[in-house]
Parts: structure tokens; sequence; C-alpha cells
């Protein structure tokens, strides 16, 4: 087994930041640790390309299968919903049965499961096939991240956690981009067969290559934990995702939140009383810990809305074909690849620590925001390109930082349940994100249109086009989505250069020396003593 001899609580400063930990490397780094990083990288990628490919798929299963506009909602949601829901348990599992195991099994359901879509022959197929894909991908992420805590060491886990964090964000942004080569050439099965060489090499390359690693104290299996954090993401997230289209006061949104919500408290409260908890409820008693998490949630907030938005305004405003839309979208992620590649993350780190990275990095991503608020509808795509490049900077300074500081704020044997908690971090951001954004997107719009557009066609802009009379009008419509879109990114710049104040701010207190305890007063002796 790999892993790290446990020993006393200690911080350890490196180069300005602070790294907080229960225990300190004792094993020398691995040697095959940038080949296992490659392995692992492949394996994320190809999951998180799998949360946005679908999308430009929706026409070709519309006519081939059939789907109606529910089928539809539930071939993309069933893989994010089975994902979120499950990554809390499967960074648990990973600790606790190993996680190179963990590693196989999520590469061998990922596997079966997109072999099973490409050929699915109904919409309930795909979205079971879909559902399966999403165990298969919570496995695969919080294992991934553990590992690289697992095998890299000192100074060097910034800069590897930063090309894996580059990998994530260049899966987010090319699933588009890549859906669309495909469905260009072959039929809307192949986005899906085109995983099945990756989980292949993947279980070969992670089965020779790879070292077991768990959690040496063997924690029983706690099964309550894992059901009520199951039902309480799935329930909050399936809020998030359908409040946008059923309306946020829809009884079915209201249920499902307050069923998600009831079960995360009585999580709560079971973790921190049973004696061997799934998550450690002391972790959020580190400022580090909490610092980070709510940066990881901005971060995906602030990337996951602003594309959503993006992607309609570039084909529904500007008028660009899918294809050339994702293309568009690109320098986002080509950004945040570079950046994170050359290692320019990982050596302002030290120069900056985490709280100072943080900060400038979500300052670095709002600003991004604004100016694509500011300029996107007025000056085309030239002023989108220039915010997508300085969003790209932001990320790729602040990712890595956060994603060190969270990590290292656990001890490493618990290094999946950290995995968990950052990949739930990021999926609840990213919805959050998308939902709130979006709501104001559509509010806007709808205040907005000009008369003679009725009511039932203000909720999207392909309706409101159709239902104007001349081009005059048309115009105007478009106008109120451009609007809506200001309003909507400049909301979501406020909310992350606010977060990453916060996000900083306890960064920065984490990494402040401990004041020293007062020295109790001398005794008097007794010669001093009055007679």
């Amino acid at each position: 087994m790999l892993g790290r001899a446990p020993a006393g609580p200690v911080r350890v400063r490196s180069r300005g930041f602070l790294l907080s930990q229960t225990s300190v490397p004792a094993v020398a780094p691995h040697p095959r640790r940038w080949v296992i990083l490659a392995v692992v990288c492949l394996a994320t990628l190809v999951v998180l390309l799998d949360n946005t490919v679908l999308n430009v798929a929706i026409p070709s299963l519309t006519e081939e299968l059939g789907a109606r506009t529910a089928d539809i909602q539930w071939m993309i949601n069933a893989y994010s919903l089975v994902q979120s829901g499950l990554l809390l348990t499967a960074g648990s599992l990973a600790d606790r049965y190993g996680r190179k195991r963990a590693l196989l099994a999520g590469l061998a359901l990922f596997g079966i499961g997109s072999a099973a879509a490409a050929f699915a022959q109904s919409t309930g197929q795909l979205i079971a096939a879909r559902a399966g894909m999403g165990i298969g991908g919570a496995l695969l992420m919080t294992t991934t991240l553990a590992v690289v805590m697992q095998v890299f060491q000192g100074e060097e886990v910034p800069k590897a956690i930063g090309v894996w964090g580059a990998v994530s964000s260049l899966g987010f942004a090319g699933g588009p981009l890549l859906g669309g080569v495909l469905l260009a050439h072959f039929w809307w099965g192949s986005i899906f067969l085109i995983n099945l060489p990756v989980a292949l090499i993947g279980l070969v390359a992670v089965a020779r290559l790879l070292p077991e690693s768990r959690d040496p104290a063997g924690r029983r299996p706690d099964i309550p934990g894992a059901v009520l954090s199951t039902v309480g993401m799935v329930g909050v997230v399936f809020a998030i995702i359908s409040g946008p289209v059923d309306g946020w006061g829809s009884g079915r949104v209201l249920l499902s939140a307050a069923v998600g919500l009831a079960a995360l408290a009585g999580f709560a409260a079971w973790e921190a009383h049973t004696p061997a908890p799934m998550l450690d409820m002391a972790f959020f008693r580190n400022r580090q810990f909490n610092g980070a998490a709510a940066g990881g949630v901005l971060v995906a907030f602030g990337m996951a809305g602003s594309l959503f938005l993006l992607t309609q305004y570039l084909q529904l405003v500007l008028g660009y074909r899918p294809l050339e839309a994702g293309l568009r979208m690109t320098p986002l992620a080509l950004m945040i690849v570079l950046l994170n590649l050359t290692g320019v993350g990982a050596r302002l780190l030290p120069k900056l620590g985490f709280a100072g990275a943080v900060a400038a990095g979500m300052a670095l991503l709002s600003g991004g925001l604004v100016l694509i608020a500011l300029t996107g509808s007025s000056h085309g795509y030239g002023g989108l390109l220039v915010g997508l490049l300085l969003m790209g900077t932001g990320i790729a300074v602040a990712s890595p930082a956060m994603a060190s500081a969270l990590m290292g704020a656990i001890p490493p044997e618990r290094a999946g349940a950290g995995a968990g908690v950052q990949g739930t971090a990021t999926e609840f951001g990213g919805g959050l994100g998308v939902a709130v954004l979006g709501a104001v997107l559509g509010s806007r719009f709808a205040t907005g249109l000009p008369d003679g557009i009725p009511g039932s066609a203000a909720k999207s802009l392909p309706d409101a086009l159709a239902a104007a009379p001349d081009d005059g009008v048309r115009a105007a419509v478009r106008t109120a989505f451009a609007d809506g879109l200001t309003s909507s990114q400049l909301i979501g710049a406020a909310a992350v250069l606010l977060g990453g104040a916060v996000s900083a701010a306890l960064l920065y207190r984490a990494g402040r020396p401990a004041a020293p305890a007062p020295a109790p007063a001398a005794e008097p002796s007794p010669a001093a003593s009055p007679s």
C-alpha cells in the first residue's frame, strides 16, 4: 500500500504558503508519478466531457429516438444527478476499500454504460445508461484527485493539481466541440463510443502502474451516512436543475428541495455522532477547508453559469452554428490549460499564498465576467474573447490554490472523502450558477420584451422571435436578450468577487500562526511572602 506514515498534527509552511495536515510525507515520491498523473487525467477528461457532450446531440436524438422535451431533460440530467449524489459516498468507499479498486470499478462501469448508451434503442434505455455512467463518473472523479494527493508530495502537489485542473476545465468546455465534430461525420452514438478505448486504456494502465492506497484505519462502511448524503444531494441538485424549467414555486421543486435539505441536515447530525463517520464534521471547523470549499463553489458558479449563457448568446444572438459556437468558447479552456501545464499557477502559489492566489484569481474571473457583460453585446465576439481569456487566467490561478488548500487541510488517508467534498462543491456550484444566472436572464428578458410579444412566447428567445411580426420587433427581442445576459453576468461577477473575498479571508486567517498562550502567572515564593 502506498501511503504516508502518520505523524502528530503539524503545520508546514513552504515558501510562504501554509499546508495544514495531520501527517507529513514519510516516503520518497513515486517514481512513476507523472505517468500515473497522465492516466488519471485521461479518466478525468472523459468523465467531464460527458457532462456537456450530449447537449449538441439533442436535435439528432429528437429525430431518431423520438425524444420529447422531458426525455431530453432526463437524458442530460440523469448523468449529473447520479454523479453528484454519489460523490461523497464514492470518496468514502475509495478510502475504505482502496483507491485503485475504486478507479478500476469506475472505469469499468463508465465503459459499460457508454457502450449501452451508444446502442440504446429507446429513450428509456439511454436514460438508464447515462445513470450507470454517472455511477462510474462519481468513482472516477473522487478517486483521481485522491490518487494525485497520494503519489505527489511537497511543492509538486500544486503543479500536479494544476495539471489535473487544466484537464478538468478542458473536459468541461470541450464537450460541445467534440460532440459537434463527431456528429458532423458519424451518428449520435459515436459521442459515447469514443469513451470505450479510453476506458480500456485506463483499465490496463491503472492495473499495471497504480499502487493501491487506502485509509489504514479500516473504517467500517457508513451506510446511513451514504443513504442520507445521496438522497440529500440528489434532492437539492434536482431542485436546482428543475427550478428554471418548472418554476421555483412549483410543488415538485419545493418538495425535492425540502427532502434534500432535510436529508442533508440528517446527514450532518448523523456524521457528528457516529463513531465511524463517512465525512468527519471536524473538517468544517478548519478555516482553510471552509475557505477552499467556498471558493470552489463560486469558481464553478461563475464558469458554468457564464458558459451556459454565452453558448446561447453565440448561437441565438450572433447566429453561430453549434460547432462554430463551441470553437469560439475554447479560448477559455485553452488559457486554463496553457497556464496550468506551464506551471504558472504552481509558481505563483508559493509567492502569493493560498489567500493571495484565490483573491487574485477570483478578481480576474469576476473582471472577465464584467468585461463580457459590458462589451459582448456591443463589440460582438471581440469583447467576448478578451473576457474569456481573462476568465481563464483567473481560474488557472485560483483553482490549483483552492484544491491544494482543501486537500491539504485533511489527513492524507482521508483523501477520497476530501475529493468527494471538492467534487460536490464543483457540481453544486455549477448547477447553482446555471440556475441562478439563467433565472436572472429569463426574468430580465421577459420584462424587456417589446409590446406585441405574447406572454407564452416570453420563456425563450426562439419563441419570442417566432412571435415577432417584423424585423424591427425581432431586433428589439434580441436586444432584450442581450440586456438579460448583461444583467446576469454582472450579478455573477458580483457573487464571484464577494465570495472570493470571503474565501481569501478564511484562508488568510487559517494561514496566520496561532497566538502563543499567555504564560501562567508566577507563584510568589515563600521568602517573598509578607510575614
